[in-house]
């Protein structure tokens, strides 16, 4: 195939070489000196770098991110969607999206800080109260900071990236209580429900503890959590899978519940494990031990020796449950900024 018609192999190449060869051109020649950052970011499997061909059958194409000052984003606006070609190596610069039928130009203008609030529901570009942290969720702010940025003159958007590259210190240990606690409160159900010969109800119980032992591996290492879609392909790729991927492997294909009780303990000492190696508080000795007198686990004291190293007394004051995200799973609220964080404030959907 010709460079006229052959598109690059990611959406993040793609995109890199439509604002070099074709979006930048427009700019210089239009308004030249314009301040301005050019990045792939937002919404998309192309800013995480996982799309693929099957990626290529919606919202996927001819995208850029193109930060300005806010006075200037109409006027660069009408510039774009007066000035891009048509069609740029095969490939459309105008066409719908599922949430925008509208058949236009697709490099979203926005300023660096509107931008950042659109995502993440916050004003970003300042620092954030301890509670502010819990409204977010790991894939809006990984629609600001994983794809990436090819021009930033002003720098803004790499200060808000910087500044959400992770949690402060107290509400790292709070939300990483908080997962803790969320599974140590199900943990013996798995073998409860089992002996009681309920095998579907172990397993649905099972399949909830592997997602909070994954998230509690993100968390671990210092990684956001993308959208469920992702987070077993993203998890994988983390130090803690070379020991908790097998075991999580296992309690979800087991066949009986004693089988599926030992394989999440041994997740469970898997992450604890990580968590000592990497110099959060940790207990000696494994994160399990028998629930009571009876014939399965249950969660030693993980949740207390992380809540109990906090020292910030705005941190030691939040909910107990942790971030929006470890205890609402309504994805129609979790993607939409001003309700996730009215409900993180207020317990409730705007």
């Amino acid at each position: 195939m010709t460079a006229d018609t052959a598109s690059p192999a990611s959406g993040t190449d793609l995109a890199r070489a439509y604002w070099t060869e074709v979006v930048r051109p427009v700019l210089d020649r239009g308004l030249p000196g314009l301040p301005r950052a050019a990045a792939r970011l937002g919404s998309g499997s192309d800013v995480l770098g996982l799309d693929d061909e099957t990626s290529r059958d919606h919202d996927w194409g001819l995208r850029l991110t193109l930060l300005v000052t806010e006075d200037r984003v109409e006027e660069v606006d009408a510039l774009l969607e007066a000035e891009l070609p048509g069609t740029y190596r095969g490939l459309p610069t105008r066409f719908g999206t599922t949430w925008d039928r509208q058949v236009r130009q697709r490099v979203e203008v926005a300023d660096a800080a509107g931008f950042a609030r659109s995502r993440t529901g916050l004003d970003v570009s300042r620092d954030l109260a301890p509670a502010d942290w819990l409204a977010l969720t790991g894939q809006s702010i990984l629609e600001v900071t994983a794809g990436p940025v090819f021009e930033d003159g002003p720098g803004e958007i790499t200060r808000i990236r910087q500044r959400l590259a992770w949690y402060p210190h107290d509400v790292w240990l709070h939300v990483l209580a908080a997962e803790w606690r969320r599974l140590g409160q199900e943990l013996s159900f798995v073998g409860r429900t089992g002996a009681r010969g309920d095998d579907l109800g172990s397993r649905i119980v099972a399949a909830r503890l592997a997602g909070s032992l994954v998230r509690l591996g993100f968390l671990t290492e210092r990684r956001w959590p993308p959208y469920p879609k992702w987070s077993g392909t993203l998890f994988a790729r983390l130090p803690v899978a070379a020991t908790a991927a097998q075991p999580l492997a296992e309690a979800l294909a087991a066949a009986t519940w004693q089988e599926r009780d030992a394989a999440l303990a041994a997740a469970c000492d898997a992450v604890h494990d990580r968590q000592r190696e990497v110099g959060l508080p940790a207990l000696d000795g494994p994160a399990t031990q028998q629930f009571f007198d009876r014939p399965f686990r249950g969660l030693r004291g993980v949740p207390e020796v992380l809540a109990d190293a906090i020292t910030d007394e705005a941190v030691r004051a939040l909910p107990a449950e942790g971030a929006v995200e470890q205890w609402l799973d309504c994805v129609g609220v979790l993607t939409d900024p001003a309700r996730r964080v009215a409900v993180a404030r207020h317990g409730r959907p705007a």
